[in-house]
């Protein structure tokens, strides 16, 4: 076959999608899950302090290393399992061990990451979790008295998932040693890879869920300060519609809370569209679980439409909020504008009247001059003519006077004719 070139990213791109493979488990055994997020700028942080961080943890029991710019992990660290997730705006370690403790969610399990290790962590703790996978008895009475002493019943979630392969419960409450808490009973025929996707999908959920409340945050340190810029921005518009204010007030306060409106859409852009995208991923997690309801109880889809949904409707109608005080604002600049302009016409139409007034005067002056320049240009040319036609006169005897008095109104209108000539030719 002839040799072709391969696209620079080809093997990139396609080993993404094996990246971060399923564990496989076998019941029953633990799992302690822990997600860290720096608290500022997450997505742009340094990635090789994350690294460096699990290479801590794995220089500690001796492991091998991952590659330099690798986003996943598994290995053994000890007796545990360790799978490590380098995501967008955080990092996950998991640790499975094999057999179950006497005391159900013992926080001893968390020991597997050392205290000093976790002070150390690029970050803060966005969730913690301990999964216990234990089979599943014949009597289910048994797992309901355990989800008793295990979970609050208020807020317990619990449904058969996989079309009966397991049972999932959690109350998604920290408890005093700070973890969440989650079950999983699966039949004795369930396998592996089986339990590992359940394992895995519980913790993307948990994950997803405590990542996308953080939108919810940001919603309610936004409220105060939008509705204080809604209040400006209304009494702005109605300033408009007299005349309290000059256009140069309003234009210096329009650009002011403009310029704060688009600073909060800068900052909360990212938030919210994160949170956005985490929703849809919780919502898909739980529906790749196949749901069936266990005894009465409710699932993990209706604890999330009673308990999440109302929180993601906050964050989508903050995001809504602050995109529309954004228009409006534009729509009063686009108001202001269209003032200024009508008052920039009338300005102009009053220019234009006043230039029209001065063109009138000066047209009636410049009449004005015209006839006294007919009449001093009229005295200098009869005195001329005068000097011309005195010898004639005093030969045939005609007084001066009756002279000047002749030649009066041939010069007047000589030279009202030559001056109306020259204004014809420079017209």
């Amino acid at each position: 076959m002839a040799q072709i070139d391969d696209h620079p990213l080809r093997y990139a791109l396609a080993n993404e999608l094996h990246a971060r493979p399923f564990p496989a488990l076998r019941a029953p055994c633990e799992a302690v899950f822990l997600a860290v997020k720096e608290p500022q700028d997450a997505a742009g942080r340094d990635r090789a302090r994350d690294r460096a961080h699990l290479t801590d943890l794995l220089d500690r029991h001796a492991a091998a290393h991952p590659a330099p710019d690798a986003t996943h992990y598994f290995g053994d660290i000890g007796r545990h399992s360790l799978k490590w997730e380098n995501h967008t705006e955080f990092v996950t370690y998991t640790a499975f061990a094999q057999g179950l403790s006497p005391r159900p969610f013992d926080p001893a399990g968390f020991d597997v990451f050392p205290a000093d290790w976790l002070a150390a962590a690029p970050g803060s703790r966005v969730t913690s979790i301990l999964i216990r996978v234990d089979f599943m008895p014949e009597d289910e009475a048994g797992i309901a008295r355990k989800l008793a002493d295990w979970f609050v019943p208020e807020s317990l979630a619990a449904a058969r998932v996989i079309d009966g392969a397991a049972i999932i419960a959690a109350d998604f409450r920290i408890d005093p040693a700070g973890h969440m808490r989650m079950a999983i009973f699966v039949r004795p025929d369930c396998g592996e890879r089986r339990v590992g996707r359940i394992v895995q999908r519980l913790c993307e959920i948990e994950t997803y869920k405590s990542m996308s409340m953080l939108g919810l945050a940001r919603a309610r340190a936004l409220a105060p300060r939008m509705g204080a810029l809604d209040v400006r921005l209304s009494g702005l518009v109605a300033d408009m519609s007299g005349d309290n204010r000059s256009a140069e007030d309003t234009l210096n306060d329009l650009l002011a809370i403009s310029s704060e409106l688009e600073t909060l859409l800068v900052h909360s852009s990212f938030r919210f569209g994160a949170t956005a995208a985490y929703e849809a991923l919780v919502n898909q997690r739980i529906a790749v679980l196949r749901e069936e309801r266990h005894r009465g109880g409710q699932t993990f889809a209706e604890f999330m439409m009673r308990r999440f949904d109302p929180a993601m409707r906050t964050v989508k109608a903050a995001e809504a909020r602050l995109n529309l005080l954004a228009e409006r604002a534009v729509r009063a600049a686009e108001l202001l504008r269209t003032r200024v302009d009508v008052e920039r016409s009338a300005q102009n139409q009053k220019v234009l009247a006043s230039m029209d007034r001065r063109a009138d005067l000066q047209l009636r002056l410049q009449h004005t001059v015209e006839g006294l320049s007919v009449v001093a240009i009229s005295y200098y040319a009869l005195g001329i003519a005068g000097y011309l036609i005195y010898p004639l006169t005093v030969a045939l005897g005609i007084a001066k006077e009756v002279t000047i008095a002749a030649l009066v109104p041939p010069v007047v209108l000589g030279v009202w004719l030559g001056l109306r000539h020259v204004r014809r030719r420079l017209h």
